[in-house]
């Protein structure tokens, strides 16, 4: 990590520069590649301070590319970003101390343990104490569960333990910002659910987290607020609840009776009916819902399951972008 300095930066006058509010804002951020492969298109993002704000899209939307370019890694093509105040790649030096970062999985040793691995991050940072050095790196690894495996060889490690390890380097410090490229991935559930709880600790702790996935059940688990991308441009943002509420909840019939089903909704004035195998989903229609249940029943329709299904994320993002989804990963 560099020196913390704010050379370069024209107009700063020291610390962080956290505006207070939005602590990631990009205006018209691009990234063309060389042979003309446009990777982001002019994306405009706004990261509130204190939110846990998932970056969400299929492989291949963008996602990394701009946290490459809100980290400093790369240059724009064109546009700006400005992390906790400043603006990137140029307050680099003054922003990085102050942000953890897990990027396209964690670089590691493969020869030195897991511990040992934690202890030279640590001793790269100038503003970390050496005293307490060791204090740090055994409480970041309590934090990612990894006490039990500090001592083993890092090449040894499954894919899910180093991003636990590339996690509990992000974690040394306290941080205003964490920012995190698919930090479930190579996780078995209970890893999964482990991470999810750590995030949410973070965040009540204070620490605004940028958690980058393709997962949409992850986001909707997790987060407070979302940004859709796809084919390298925004789709949409805001906080979760209203990004699923854009979707249309459904009237859903459980039934093996599904055809009949289907028939006693259209003459009860339902509207877009749609016949699984033993599914019939709909509009939520505009009169009393007992009435559209008592109808179904007087007709003979066998139904083992009634009621209206909240629109989810994934209802949101198939209602926006028209595309399919990878919800499993």
């Amino acid at each position: 990590m560099a020196e913390l300095s704010t050379a370069g930066d024209s107009g700063d006058t020291g610390g962080s520069g956290d505006t207070g509010d939005t602590v990631i804002a990009t205006r018209a951020l691009t990234k063309r590649y060389r042979g003309g492969q446009l990777a982001v298109d002019g994306l405009d993002l706004a990261v509130p301070a204190g939110s846990v704000f998932g970056f969400l899209g299929p492989n291949g939307s963008g996602k990394t590319t701009t946290i490459r370019m809100l980290m400093g890694l790369i240059e724009p093509t064109s546009g700006t970003a400005r992390v906790l105040g400043r603006p990137m790649p140029r307050a680099t030096r003054t922003v990085l101390p102050h942000v953890g970062a897990l990027i396209e999985g964690p670089a590691l040793y493969g020869f030195l343990s897991g511990r040992d691995n934690l202890l030279r991050y640590d001793s790269a940072d100038p503003v970390a104490d050496p005293r307490t050095r060791r204090t740090r790196v055994a409480t970041a690894l309590d934090r990612v569960g990894l006490t039990a495996a500090a001592g083993k060889k890092a090449k040894a490690y499954s894919l899910g333990m180093k991003q636990r390890l590339g996690l509990a380097a992000a974690l040394l410090q306290p941080r205003k910002l964490l920012v995190l490229d698919e930090p479930t991935n190579g996780l078995d559930p209970q890893g999964m659910r482990e991470i999810r709880s750590l995030v949410r600790e973070l965040a009540s702790d204070g620490t605004t987290v940028f958690l980058s996935s393709h997962l949409l059940d992850e986001i909707e688990q997790v987060c407070t607020h979302a940004a859709v991308m796809a084919q390298g441009r925004l789709i949409t943002q805001g906080p979760v609840a209203e990004l699923a509420a854009g979707a249309r909840s459904r009237l859903v019939v459980t039934t093996p009776d599904p055809g009949e089903a289907a028939r006693v909704l259209k003459e009860q004035g339902v509207s877009d009916v749609v016949v699984t195998e033993d599914r019939v989903t709909a509009d939520p229609p505009d009169h009393d819902l007992a009435e559209v249940n008592a109808a179904l029943v007087t007709a003979g329709v066998r139904v083992r399951g009634f009621g209206v299904e909240r629109a989810s994320l994934e209802d949101a993002f198939v209602a926006l972008t028209g595309e399919g989804f990878d919800v499993a990963g």
